[in-house]
């Protein structure tokens, strides 16, 4: 299990303990400290061992949530790891996410990727939310006629794998090259991933069982009309892209 965080204190115990609440606790937690300066990674220490999660912390200097994902994903492998899910810092895993990873997984899948649904507990009103899921929908079904997930040498259709809702054998990240080591102004890392492994396989798909819960926080600090503009392939570009 790999989580990416920079300076994220505050959020990062309601996601330690969503993954603590899974059905399934058979699974190693690496968060990856992305040079935070708030004391992410105490906060991660202190309340993992409260919560009894197996955890290890790994320091990653370069920004970016590619770069951090990646160094993440990769001390995962050198550990011995041969399948890998990743969620944010921010998100909520539902209790039975790791579970249905697995039997995903089982069902023959080398690349799962999952549901996400808007966090209900950040203050966001529900039409909002109703907007968002409307917006990944069209996002998801854009993303099939996009010139750039479109290729010969793709072996499979293409299918949206947000990068806070995946999982992936090692074998096949190493493959594919893993996540670009970018930050997230600069590329959708997770697409970039999901279109190398569309030239490897057609051991991929969707599994809408797989739910993850993502924070609204950008809808609260921007706006849902700035927001949207930021995930249509950054077309907003505020000068501070971290939203805390």
């Amino acid at each position: 299990m790999i989580i990416p965080a920079f300076d994220e204190a505050c959020g990062i115990p309601a996601t330690l303990r969503a993954l603590a609440a899974q059905h399934d606790r058979d699974f190693h937690l690496v968060v990856v400290d992305n040079a935070s300066t708030d004391g992410t990674a105490a906060v991660v220490r202190d309340t993992a061992a409260a919560l009894g999660l197996q955890l290890e912390i790994v320091d990653e200097p370069e920004r970016g949530t590619g770069a951090a994902a990646d160094t993440g994903m990769r001390h995962a492998i050198a550990r011995g790891a041969t399948l890998l899910a990743r969620t944010d810092a921010d998100c909520l895993p539902a209790p039975d996410w790791t579970a249905r990873i697995r039997a995903a997984h089982a069902d023959g899948l080398d690349l799962i990727a999952g549901r996400l649904r808007p966090r209900t507990d950040e203050g966001v009103p529900a039409w909002k939310r109703a907007v968002l899921v409307g917006a990944v929908g069209v996002a998801t079904a854009f993303g099939t006629v996009r010139p750039g997930n479109r290729d010969p040498a793709h072996l499979g259709p293409y299918v949206m794998t947000p990068g806070c809702n995946m999982a992936i054998s090692a074998a096949l990240y190493v493959r594919a090259g893993g996540f670009p080591r970018t930050r997230i102004q600069d590329l959708h890392e997770d697409r970039a991933l999901v279109n190398a492994v569309r030239r490897l396989t057609t051991r991929y798909g969707r599994r809408s069982d797989v739910v993850v819960f993502g924070s609204s926080r950008r809808v609260r600090a921007w706006g849902l009309v700035r927001t949207l503009a930021w995930y249509a392939d950054h077309r907003y570009w505020p000068e501070h892209v971290d939203i805390r």
